[in-house]
């Protein structure tokens, strides 16, 4: 079994001893040897964690896109953080046909489960040949072995489907313990009145909470108050917000630079014109150091992206360019269904007021990650 140990994990390791091994005994302490087993890819050098990294808020920040296991391979989506996932609610569409949650930025995963069985299959990640082969590497194992059935009952790796489906439910009850929701950010600790937020940051959480200055919790917002204490930052809804095409990575991987990803709408389980362009409202929880940023890795900087959102709101030449690049933003590659609504709302901010936001969304930071601020 090749796989790390998990240094920030919250998970205690309950052992069954097997011929001096040691077995997990939950499926939580099975699905942490399972989501940092390099062994379940093709040429066994990826694992979850290698686009999903402890150390980076369960993000990857290695590139604009992940790299597959080939070494070759290289997406046109930014892997986005497991960080906070639980909490994404199956997918759904509601009475006004409005849809919600699931995984991936397109929801096409309905849950974890479903969601943690598509990257080791998938030719541009893991690169397995179907579930047979991804059993197989799990019955090389004498832990596994030994593992499975402890846990799911004697026969689950005799049946492919059957043992595939244990290997996902295991890597989604890893994904839902405190490891990847601690709740204990600079913002939770001030939510429970044992920290103080500097004026900046105080600004930057009026603005952000503001429906006159900025709109940001329209959509980023879950619960009813805003001193809930599991805030996760996202309603959990798609929208299309203009995000330019990512000239640079279709330059790297070979992508037509005329291609549009159609998001929501272009996906199997919600195949809709109407919702061309859209990708499910990412949580903001460790934004700050998960860069690069948008569903397509286009922004390298977290004030970049508040620039990005403030040019709907001024009419500004100099507001319309990214710093980045110092040329205007690009365009929106599907402008018909444009969130305008949500997007065109109260007057531009100046940098003061910029900066505040970024400061805000800084103490949305887990504390074992707030070293990485000062980097």
């Amino acid at each position: 079994m090749s796989c790390a140990v998990l240094a920030v994990s919250a998970v205690a390791l309950p052992l069954v001893g097997q011929d001096g091994d040691n077995v997990p005994a939950t499926r939580e302490a099975l699905g942490e040897l399972l989501f940092f087993d390099t062994d379940l890819s093709a040429n066994r050098t990826q694992s979850c964690a290698s686009c999903h990294d402890p150390a980076y808020a369960f993000a990857d920040p290695r590139g604009m896109a992940s790299p597959g296991d080939d070494g070759v391979s290289l997406g046109d989506r930014n892997a986005p953080t497991a960080a906070y996932a639980r909490y994404s609610p199956s997918f759904f569409v509601d009475d006004e046909g409005v849809a919600h949650g699931g995984q991936f930025l397109d929801g096409r995963a309905g849950t974890l489960e479903d969601q943690a069985g598509g990257p080791p299959l998938n030719p541009l990640e893991m690169g397995m040949k179907d579930e047979a082969a991804v059993v197989a590497r799990l019955r090389e194992d004498p832990i596994y072995e030994a593992a499975f059935p402890a846990i799911f009952g004697d026969g689950v790796l005799d049946d492919t489907a059957t043992a595939y489906t244990a290997m996902t439910q295991a890597i989604a009850a890893f994904e839902r313990t405190e490891t990847f929701a601690p709740f204990d950010s600079k913002y939770d600790r001030w939510l429970r009145g044992e920290a103080e937020l500097t004026d900046e940051e105080e600004l930057g959480r009026l603005l952000f909470f503001s429906q006159q200055f900025t709109n940001c919790a329209e959509c980023h917002k879950l619960a009813a108050s805003q001193m809930d204490p599991e805030e996760t930052f996202t309603d959990y809804s798609f929208h299309n917000i203009g995000v330019p095409t990512n000239t640079a990575l279709r330059a790297q991987n070979g992508v037509d630079p005329a291609y549009v990803d159609m998001g929501l709408g272009g996906g199997d389980h919600l195949d809709d014109p109407a919702e061309a362009g859209k990708f499910r409202t990412p949580t903001l929880r460790n934004v700050a150091i998960t860069a690069p940023y948008m569903h397509n890795g286009v922004f390298e900087d977290l004030r970049t992206v508040v620039l990005f959102y403030n040019k709907y709101n001024t009419r500004s030449d100099a507001r319309q360019i990214n710093p980045e690049t110092g040329a205007p933003f690009g365009p929106a590659p599907v402008p018909e269904t444009l969130s305008l609504e949500e997007l065109e709302i109260g007057p531009a901010l100046d940098d003061r007021r910029i900066d505040a936001l970024v400061a805000f969304l800084e103490t949305l930071t887990d504390a074992r990650y707030e070293p990485l601020l000062e980097d």
